[in-house]
């Protein structure tokens, strides 16, 4: 199969683990996840099947929500609350106080990435180093936090609940830590549940026992989004039959080509498809050579 499948990470499973068990499912080997969420957490892991598997590079990099449940008055090697303590500390906030701190990280912000991590520095993952009991320097990466809600608040158990949207590479365990740095109480991440990635919703997610009963059915390609469907947003080209080795060839091509008529100057990407409606791929028009041009063939 070639497409996209919204999987329900549940605790527990690492990212790797979801897409080893889906091989089984599946009986596919070629299958590719888009952004790995710790075993602890749990939530939306979109899935890439056969060709699909070019685009989960475009879907890691899409924006990401989360809802993730802030421990204050405690720190951790991990920075979430499976790691070793490192510090406890008494605390008494205010509740504007507690809100001031979290709104101020909304913007860009620089993020250093935790010792927990997959990050590779010298070829070797910060995780593995980690857990030698070494520590590297990290630069500081520029992230976004896009949004925070607070859903609620209770400063007896020092919990904030807490919906945050961010751009691709923001570690919600060190937004975290760097919230309770500013409180000067210390602070861990407690839960997460990622709930969005780009268009793929929670709401919309099926777990492995859920995808195993609709292979078992024979309705697995009923949940399979196709590789076109992730690029809706954009304007589609059908070319015309006679060029149609074009396309399959990976080349450009030029507005004649094309079955209906689009202001080529204007259009930017399209996705292309061939006569008898097959996707090819997705095209930007480059006005210096005033032809389309290959972004990403999907044949």
């Amino acid at each position: 199969m070639d497409g996209l499948l919204n999987v329900y990470k549940e605790k527990g499973y690492t990212s790797h683990d979801v897409v080893a068990k889906l091989r089984g499912i599946l009986h596919q080997k070629k299958i590719g996840h888009t952004g790995t969420l710790d075993p602890d957490a749990t939530g939306v892991l979109p899935v890439c099947l056969g060709k699909a598997t070019k685009v989960c590079e475009l879907l890691s990099d899409k924006e990401k929500s989360y809802q993730a449940v802030l421990q204050l008055g405690i720190t951790t090697d991990t920075q979430d609350l499976s790691g070793t303590v490192l510090s406890r500390k008494e605390f008494s906030l205010e509740v504007e106080k507690v809100r001031q701190a979290l709104f101020s990280f909304v913007g860009d912000y620089d993020q250093i990435p935790p010792m927990y991590s997959a990050i590779k520095i010298n070829g070797k993952k910060l995780y593995e180093l980690a857990r030698q009991g070494k520590e590297v320097e990290r630069k500081a990466r520029r992230v976004q936090i896009h949004h925070i809600e607070i859903r609620s608040m209770d400063l007896k158990k020092g919990q904030v609940v807490m919906d945050v949207t961010c751009s691709k590479g923001t570690y919600i365990r060190t937004l975290c830590h760097d919230i309770g740095e500013k409180l000067g109480c210390g602070g861990a991440m407690a839960e997460l549940v990622r709930t969005r990635v780009g268009t793929f919703r929670i709401q919309d997610a099926y777990s492995l026992d859920e995808i195993a009963q609709f292979v078992k059915d024979g309705k697995i390609k009923e949940y399979v989004m196709p590789v076109d469907g992730l690029f809706e947003h954009l304007p589609k080209v059908v070319i015309k039959k006679e060029y149609g080795g074009l396309i399959y060839n990976g080349n450009p091509f030029l507005e004649k080509h094309i079955l209906e008529s689009v202001n080529p100057c204007k259009t930017g990407q399209i996705r292309v498809y061939d006569s008898e409606d097959h996707f090819v791929g997705i095209y930007q028009y480059q006005l210096e050579k005033k032809c389309f041009w290959p972004v990403k063939m999907f044949l």
